[in-house]
């Protein structure tokens, strides 16, 4: 009776936390000093502040063909205010 209990407590949270955007957040631990190669690859970019959940500030590059973002120094966020409209 008592793993039936359990089994349904872990299989109610696991629902919860897909259903809810309640996941891990992935945060840049480090950062880059130079920009890619082609910023025609870059298709999405997105701020990371080190006030909330993340430790560093960061630009995430998210390129075509990668699964994960390329984290690059805020101080080159200049290059891509077009891309972010």
């Amino acid at each position: 009776m008592d793993l039936k209990v359990v089994l349904l407590v872990v299989f109610l949270s696991a629902l919860a936390i897909t259903s809810t955007n309640a996941s891990i957040p992935s945060c840049c631990i480090s950062t880059q000093t130079f920009m890619p190669r082609k910023l025609s690859k870059v298709e999405r970019v997105e701020r990371q502040y080190s006030n909330g959940v993340c430790d560093i500030d960061a630009l995430k590059l998210y390129l075509k063909g990668r699964k994960r973002p390329v984290c690059v120094n805020v101080r080159l966020e200049k290059y891509f205010v077009r891309i972010q409209k």
